[in-house]
């Protein structure tokens, strides 16, 4: 799994750390931000990492399973 952050979209809204605080939070400038630099999803985190993209108001974060 992989997370997609659209940087352009994002509003700060920050709903994504409320709900999943050890993977996405807001940078210096309030922009989105992932853990992992690679976006890959740790199989342990996949759930959380759908669950903060699930609440993003605005859809800047997209999660992507890969095959």
């Amino acid at each position: 799994m992989r997370v997609e952050v659209v940087r352009e979209r994002c509003e700060g809204h920050g709903l994504c750390g409320e709900r999943a605080p050890a993977l996405y939070d807001l940078d210096d400038e309030g922009y989105v931000t992932f853990a992992y630099e690679d976006r890959q999803v740790p199989p342990d985190n996949e759930e959380a990492a759908a669950a903060g993209a699930g609440v993003c108001p605005v859809a800047a974060l997209r999660v992507r399973v890969d095959t």
